[in-house]
């Protein structure tokens, strides 16, 4: 399943249902076929997102510090930064951008309609 987020003020967003599901849980929507979230709900959804981004940021940061610290024990080599993921931060600067031109014109975003 995809998720297509609509607006009167953007263009359409189009999301894979595991990522659509994980940011409408963080912002507090139920992640369900269709849903609205209101100009009055925006700004508390862009802070929550802000809010998960910054918390898994401090979790990679803690997650490299201690596998740097364990292989500097081991005196073993270097330690990568592993396969390249797509970081919740880049996953909801869309969106993210969404709410904010949907809240500046009072328009509601939707899904599944």
């Amino acid at each position: 399943m995809l998720y297509k987020f609509k607006s009167k003020a953007t263009g359409d967003l189009i999301m894979l249902e595991p990522q659509g599901k994980q940011i409408l849980r963080l912002i507090g929507k139920e992640a369900g076929a269709k849903g609205i979230i209101l100009p009055g709900e925006m700004l508390a959804a862009i802070d929550a997102l802000h809010a998960a981004v910054e918390l898994e940021e401090l979790a990679i940061q803690a997650a490299k510090e201690a596998a740097r610290a364990s292989s500097a024990e081991a005196e073993a080599t270097p330690v990568a930064d592993g396969p390249r993921t797509i970081s919740l931060k880049q996953r909801v600067v869309p969106f993210i951008d969404m709410l904010r031109r949907a809240y500046a014109e009072d328009k509601e975003v939707v899904w599944g309609v």
